[in-house]
């Protein structure tokens, strides 16, 4: 399938089930925005339930990493160049049953799919996140020291400022912008080094990639910015385009899009 172009269109999509979305169009959007790598989270599939040609698109190598779980979590990605490896454990939970974490390698360049435990739904569950939370810091900080650079596409299930979500007062209290989890991300862009590639160029509000489907959220913009794609700082200078796709549904999440400057190749 060869290199792609010197100017690389990635996105990051939390599909709320891969089917679901291929049923409202996103892979007939996929077709015509034609992205390089397509970083997918919460495919709620397994392999044996995407035989079909829709979920392995033409012109793309296509891997899945299901949870054990039917109907739960997983991630994909779809890349026009041939990853040279790929991970799908790092040998700790929830990442490994769950299908949260799918890496693929190219020449001097990684891209991931994250999918971040939500923390909202109970005590249990935010204890969860806590748990990954830290033990992923660890994993990113030996990704730090690696001689390639980064793309981290994943729902992060968690707002860093006040302009990433519309009701940024009441939500202080509540999983997704709690004080704990934007210190994680402080410290994850401080310590570490990682970069929000979305805020390089676009620093404005009411840039959101996920609705509520209660009430009149989508129609109102009263959004969180829970996607976004971290990356190493030497991938800062490559960063030239940056956008949330609204034109139309596939999930309650948007699909996020960068564009940088550099050339995957196998």
């Amino acid at each position: 399938m060869g290199n792609s172009l010197s100017t690389a269109r990635i996105v990051s999509f939390n599909a709320n089930g891969i089917r679901a979305a291929s049923r409202k169009g996103f892979f007939d959007w996929m077709a015509r925005f034609n992205p390089d790598v397509v970083c997918v989270q919460e495919t709620k599939a397994q392999a044996h339930q995407l035989t079909d040609e829709v979920f392995h698109p033409r012109g793309y190598h296509c891997i899945y990493n299901d949870a054990v779980k039917k109907g739960y979590s997983g991630t994909a990605v779809y890349s026009r160049v041939k990853p040279r490896a790929v991970t799908t454990q790092l040998g700790w939970e929830p990442v490994d049953s769950e299908g949260r974490y799918l890496q693929c390698d190219f020449d001097g360049l990684s891209v991931i799919s994250l999918y971040v435990p939500s923390g909202s739904s109970s005590d249990a569950a935010l204890e969860k996140k806590f748990t990954f939370m830290e033990l992923f810091y660890e994993h990113l900080r030996a990704l730090k020291r690696k001689r390639r650079d980064f793309i981290i596409c994943a729902d992060w299930n968690t707002c860093h400022q006040n302009i990433d979500l519309r009701n940024w007062k009441p939500n202080q209290k509540n999983s997704g912008f709690l004080p704990e989890e934007r210190a994680w991300l402080d410290r994850i862009y401080d310590e570490i080094g990682f970069v929000d590639s979305f805020r390089v160029i676009d620093k404005e509000p009411d840039r959101y990639t996920w609705w509520s489907n209660r009430g009149q959220a989508w129609a109102n913009n009263v959004g969180w910015r829970l996607d976004y794609q971290m990356i190493t700082p030497k991938l800062v200078p490559a960063v030239r385009a940056a956008s949330i796709y609204t034109d139309e549904r596939f999930s309650d999440h948007a699909p996020q899009v960068m564009e940088y400057a550099l050339e995957i190749k196998a």
